[in-house]
């Protein structure tokens, strides 16, 4: 490992003055987590628009901790014009319209929003039952009693950071390694470096330990502003996603050095790399659970090493499981490693000639 410290800080010190490359390997990535977070930062279910035309006795006379519950789910505007509130229904801009006709409550409801329309419909069904039974007179025999389960569900900034940081650390470590192959050779200073006291185990290890440098930054500033902005709550078993993301890391490492060994431009690197990383993300679940995915697309993540990184990701920063947990997905990525870069090597060429 001759050299490997020189080597070590000449890298990272053109990495820092590399504008384009922290712009894409840090902020883009990190102004991608705060647009999309922003945008799921409501834990909540969405709540629906109804406009009530005149008085209506079920909600009207409803007390105020019941109102602050409907509240939650519904947001009521009062008008008096019954045409123009059903306008708005036609118009999407209300999921329904609410009045009352002698004892009758109607509930005007937008067919193209059955989601919205279930919730105001269930909501009024149960306010009109529960008038019902408040006008008979009779204490109610039956209750409902909520208990809430720990379920396998996510809230949305516990699993799209995760999922963006993954996809941070591929887009990097796939980029560096393409694009300093190929620099090295097109400015023939891999054939210098080996007649210079740096050995090549040096420089590989150089540029190995600077892709993991700047992958555990980028999770680190991840998780400050995760934590900070968006109420991301890191599980006690979150410091095993540290090698996972040494994993990754030499993961992608070894695709971009492949696309790198085969590619006789940076051009053509940079595209090889894109037309691999940019599917994978989308396919190993970056951006969107895989449950919502047909059936093929979850048998085609599971050959993919980001699915694994997103899934030990996951598993250490969200879902809080036992540290044990993360080796299968830490031996799939390994394994992909050590077969990917020996196909790099077997391809790898000293000169473009």
């Amino acid at each position: 490992m001759t050299g490997l410290g020189p080597i070590f800080r000449a890298i990272l010190l053109g990495f820092s003055r590399d504008r384009s490359a922290l712009f894409f390997t840090i902020l883009f990535p990190l102004v991608f987590l705060i647009l999309v977070g922003g945008l799921f930062r409501t834990d909540g279910i969405p709540r629906s628009k109804v406009i009530q035309v005149g008085p209506v006795a079920v909600l009207d006379a409803l007390p105020a901790d019941a109102q602050r519950e409907v509240a939650g789910v519904l947001t009521i505007t009062k008008a008096d014009d019954l045409t123009g509130a059903l306008a708005s229904v036609r118009n999407g801009d209300v999921a329904a319209v609410i009045e009352q006709r002698g004892d009758e409550v109607l509930v005007h409801y937008s067919r193209a929003d059955p989601t919205s329309s279930g919730t105001v419909r269930g909501i009024m069904d149960s306010l009109v039952q529960s008038a019902n039974v408040a006008a008979s007179g009779r204490p109610a025999r039956y209750s409902v009693r909520g208990s809430p389960v720990q379920d396998e569900s996510l809230k949305q900034i516990q699993y799209l950071t995760p999922g963006i940081l993954d996809w941070a650390i591929a887009v990097g470590a796939t980029f560096s390694g393409a694009s300093t192959l190929v620099i090295w050779r097109e400015r023939r200073l891999l054939r210098r470096l080996t007649m210079a006291p740096i050995k090549v185990p040096g420089l590989v290890g150089a540029r190995v330990l600077v892709s993991i440098g700047v992958a555990l930054a980028q999770t680190a500033l991840f998780l400050v502003v995760a934590m900070a902005f968006f109420g991301l709550r890191l599980t006690n078993s979150w410091w095993t996603s540290v090698p996972l993301i040494v994993a990754g890391t030499l993961s992608f490492l070894s695709i971009g050095l492949l696309a790198g060994a085969k590619a006789k431009s940076i051009d053509t690197a940079i595209g090889m790399a894109n037309v691999v990383v940019i599917p994978m993300a989308f396919l190993s679940g970056s951006f969107f659970p895989l449950s919502l995915a047909p059936a093929w697309v979850e048998r085609i993540a599971h050959a993919l090493p980001l699915f694994h990184l997103n899934s030990g990701m996951t598993d250490a920063l969200a879902r809080g499981s036992p540290p044990m947990a993360v080796l299968p997905e830490l031996a799939v990525l390994l394994g992909f490693t050590a077969v990917t870069t020996l196909l790099a090597i077997r391809l790898f060429r000293w000169d473009d000639a």
